[in-house]
């Protein structure tokens, strides 16, 4: 499928980026070339010193910022499959900065659907997150945003072959900014700070998001959110695989913090289709119906009511698959 095709990764030098690229390297060594779109020089020469042009020289590292357009346009030349992954995810950074969050989230998302439209571009996939169903804090309303500008995208493409999906999960297991590595470090003190002892929250692993933006560039139809069927974890279920032993401190709900994370609300249910491996909410007034869509994917739709949301999921990990997990990830990151 990537075989001879020019792919750019906005976003690159990130947990994803670093793991698509090494997905796609592995799976499709004659991809013509792989593109790394992001702002920050040291992250793309630490990423360039694990993928040596000598070795990979399909690999090109393009500074730039998603909120530069002509940039992003210059980038997108020559370019088959654009995955979108840079944004700004730092919950507490964005309530603080909250028009440097929606510069990058909404309006680097518009930038980059316009440079994917002046160019002939086939393929977008962007990231979201659980945070963008029913968001109740700024960085959740920019990816709501910009899920929607993605979406609407595809009443714009005309005559072009090009497709603008979205891709939607939550945590994901190890990655940067994630709850694992904090407690990790915390655990030699004894004590591990948990917000709300009922927190529950998704949990993916890198690959498994890695091989669901694969699956959308190769399946989707355009103006799709695609969600997958991931197993929840409890906090303090973490904070026990992590340091059986350490005390749980309980400090309270952070800003902008759920304790439970959705994914598909209620509202969302009568768009909602179950595709087996994933759900995939579907667009309102689209150029397809709900009917033709499960007719050919052979989706079904979900009952009327559903929801899926992290406090209520069907499957919970345990305390020793999380060890399991854990222990995993930290061999992958050293």
């Amino acid at each position: 499928m990537l075989n001879d095709k020019c792919i750019l990764v906005t976003g690159g030098t990130g947990s994803f980026g670093q793991a698509f690229v090494r997905t796609v390297l592995s799976r499709y060594p004659n991809v013509r070339r792989l593109v790394i779109y992001s702002r920050d020089e040291l992250k793309q020469f630490e990423m360039a010193q694990q993928f040596p042009p000598s070795q990979y020289p399909q690999l090109r590292f393009f500074i730039g910022d998603v909120r530069d357009a002509p940039r992003l346009s210059r980038a997108m030349e020559g370019v088959d499959y654009v995955i979108h992954a840079a944004a700004l995810t730092q919950v507490p950074a964005a309530e603080y900065n909250p028009f440097e969050c929606i510069k990058t989230n909404v309006l680097g998302a518009q930038n980059l659907i316009e440079a994917c439209l002046d160019n002939k571009v086939q393929r977008v996939v962007a990231l979201s997150t659980d945070k963008a169903a029913a968001p109740v804090n700024l960085y959740g309303a920019t990816k709501l945003c910009s899920d929607k500008l993605f979406v609407a995208a595809n009443n714009i493409v005309g005559q072009r072959p090009l497709r603008f999906s979205v891709v939607r999960y939550g945590n994901v297991m190890g990655s940067r900014g994630s709850v694992v590595p904090f407690f990790m470090d915390r655990r030699t003190s004894g004590v591990l700070p948990i917000t709300d002892p009922n927190m529950t929250r998704f949990n993916i692993s890198l690959q498994e998001g890695v091989d669901m933006v694969l699956w959308s560039l190769e399946n989707a139809w355009g103006g799709e959110i695609l969600v997958p069927k991931i197993p929840s974890y409890r906090i303090t279920d973490v904070a026990a695989a992590v340091a059986p032993n350490a005390v749980q401190a309980v400090v309270g709900i952070r800003p902008g913090e759920k304790v439970h994370e959705e994914m598909i609300t209620v509202s969302d249910s009568p768009n909602t289709v179950d595709l087996g491996i994933y759900y995939a909410i579907l667009p309102s007034g689209g150029s397809y119906t709900l009917g033709d869509y499960c007719a050919k994917m052979g989706a079904s739709q979900v009952p009327a009511g559903f929801a899926y949301d992290s406090g209520s999921n069907v499957d919970f990990l345990s305390v020793p698959q999380l060890q399991d997990m854990i222990s995993t990830h930290a061999a992958h990151a050293h």
